[in-house]
């Protein structure tokens, strides 16, 4: 008797879901993170954050529906740390994101911390600390979730991954402290010194005449955006972000800091000849352009180690897409109309002290003093109330599945590449450069069928507007992925469902653990009160403003920001060089090392 339609569809479902759980497995990893000495461009050997003694990190690995179990030990001995696994949507599992002061509390020397959670999304991710500062220091990788069934497994032989990212002689706790100075009054961000395939410059890629290749790149950078480009070769885009697109070829491709393409390369037919590839830093970033400065990195295709490794040619111009012209594999269209609109100006500006900080809608971030996920969790309904969440964390609530657009406002004359965590967004629109705000009522052009990502790059002087549905519970930051400008302050905070999240999570015992042994408040509002959930008396600020007007303050600030702005123009020529003078600087050092921010004293 043949099976009736109901009953076959429920028991294929049944066979599916079978498979699939007896394919998933258990990945774990046990990272040690440790000091270790680096000297990855062949210029400068400095202390370098490694795992289990070693550097470049070891790239994280698994496939779609496995766990990951990552064990970490903190043995810096002087510096807190956490891992943050980047693009990852972290499905049910928010506590398990990985942002100190948001997601957890710091993991501090000699502490542990298990990250556990399961994988159902395919992709090119990578990891990194990000707690204040850090990850710039060495302490950032590729992660890599395979997929059995991704629609284009049959079209390459192998595979490989590459990063590409801008590299910092000075450790970061000597950089933050100048970065953020009245030494410093137009923010001019540090230039890296070099840049890096693979953590290493040189790189040699062995590939086979006739073979096709997926090369799955990550810009693991703190700040420079990346053109990327392979002499005689096209590349085919596959995915970027985690998310598949229709076959895309392009010559040259950019990178923003946290962004990901994987893209097809089919290898020649003979071998007469080695090519080069390029990653190129984005010098429109660089407030100054050092003498000594590479910006530059040279890696080859090689077909014969026996023939020549070509210099790269110069090029004309730049010619790298333009993403938003991709288009998503599964013709996800466009989402509905936005139940909730978040609208972020960005500036960046002087406060008192006279260090230039960057702001959300004339907010700069502070960190709370209980993590905003744990505020979400023991606010019972007032966490609906954006309020306990403090003034100083740009925190904007979403209810349960409602659409939501984030419209950027762009009032830098920078580039900005933002990132949301726990979710890939809609690229619904992006204006050119110097377009000024967004106008809901003209700029209505969007697409039928949104590319997707979860990095996007805002123009100088010009909007985005990025269109995503709330059905991931949980505390996600918003942020800019330079990390100069998320130490400064360019970061929001989205609590998406409280009252879900109350109903469904519960924190690790070993996660309680890391708070208490790093003195963190677990319960209450922002300012850790557990009485009055609106009285934030007590929380983390940033420094005050300057006073506005001529009144006789105001005058003082005015002479004060003259004499600033000249004093910033020499910075930006001689960067590095200016004399904070010895007790300023050491101040500047503790305030930075008090948040966890810590490194060896001597080279």
């Amino acid at each position: 008797m043949a099976l009736s339609h109901p009953l076959f569809s429920i028991l294929s479902l049944s066979l599916a879901l079978f498979s699939l759980i007896a394919d998933a497995k258990v990945v774990t990893y046990d990272f040690n993170v440790t000091w270790v000495r680096a000297n990855p461009d062949g210029q400068f050997e400095r202390t370098t954050i490694g795992i289990n003694n070693a550097w470049p990190l070891p790239i994280i690995e698994a496939d779609v529906g496995d766990t990951i179990i990552v064990n970490v030990e903190n043995g810096l001995g002087n510096a807190t740390t956490s891992l943050h696994f980047h693009g990852l949507f972290m499905n049910g599992t928010t506590e398990m994101d990985g942002a100190i002061g948001v997601s957890q509390c710091g993991i501090v020397p000699g502490s542990t911390f298990k990250y556990n959670f399961t994988i159902d999304q395919p992709g090119t991710y990578w990891y990194h600390s990000h707690f204040r500062g850090q990850y710039p220091d060495g302490i950032r990788a590729p992660l890599i979730i395979s997929d059995p069934k991704s629609p284009f497994k049959d079209m390459y032989d192998e595979e490989f991954v590459l990063s590409v990212s801008d590299w910092y002689h000075d450790q970061m706790t000597d950089l933050i402290p100048k970065f953020l100075n009245k030494a410093n009054p137009t923010g001019a961000e540090p230039v890296p010194d070099s840049a890096l395939f693979n953590d290493t410059q040189n790189l040699k890629v062995k590939i086979e005449a006739g073979k096709t290749y997926l090369f799955r790149m990550v810009n693991i950078g703190a700040f420079a955006g990346q053109r990327v480009w392979f002499e005689g070769h096209t590349m085919k885009i596959v995915e970027v972000d985690g998310i598949y697109t229709d076959p895309f070829e392009a010559d040259m491709i950019y990178l923003t800091a946290a962004q990901r393409y994987s893209f097809l390369i089919t290898a020649k037919n003979d071998t007469k000849a080695n090519y080069a590839f390029v990653g190129s830093m984005d010098t429109d970033l660089f407030d100054s352009f050092p003498d000594t400065l590479n910006y530059n990195v040279t890696g080859w295709l090689v077909y014969d180690e026996n023939k020549d490794l070509p210099d790269p040619k110069l090029i004309d111009e730049f010619t790298d897409i333009d993403d938003f012209d991709l288009v998503p594999h599964d013709k996800e269209p466009l989402l509905g109309k936005a139940d909730q609109t978040i609208t972020l100006e960005v500036m960046m500006d002087n406060l008192n002290d006279g260090a230039n900080y960057a702001f959300f809608n004339d907010i700069s971030y502070a960190p709370p003093k209980v993590p905003t996920l744990y505020t979400a969790l023991t606010t019972n309904t007032s966490a609906t109330n954006p309020a306990v969440y403090g003034e100083f964390t740009n925190s904007f609530v979403l209810s349960h599945n409602h659409i939501v657009d984030i419209v950027i406002n762009n009032n830098d004359a920078g580039k900005h590449p933002f990132h949301l965590h726990g979710h890939a967004f809609q690229a619904i629109w992006r204006s050119d450069e110097d377009a000024g705000y967004y106008d809901p009522a003209r700029d209505t052009d969007f697409p039928a069928t949104p590319m997707r990502r979860d990095t996007m790059m805002v123009r100088p002087n010009g909007n985005i507007v990025l269109r995503f549905k709330a059905d991931n519970p949980g505390v996600w930051l918003f942020h800019c992925h330079i990390e100069w400008h998320v130490d400064s302050g360019l970061i929001a905070t989205i609590v998406e469902a409280p009252l879900e999240l109350q109903k469904s999570i519960s924190i690790p015992d070993d996660h309680m653990a890391a708070c208490k042994a790093a003195g963190t408040k677990t319960e209450g509002n922002a300012a850790g009160n557990t009485e009055d959930f609106l009285d934030l008396s007590g929380e983390n600020k940033p420094p005050g403003r300057l006073p506005d007007g001529f009144t006789p303050k105001g005058i003082v600030a005015m002479t004060f920001s003259i004499v600033s702005a000249l004093l910033g123009l020499a910075f930006i020529a001689w960067y590095g060089l200016a004399d904070m003078g010895a007790a300023e600087k050491e101040n500047e050092r503790r305030r930075v090392a008090g948040s966890g921010v810590a490194a060896p004293t001597s080279e």
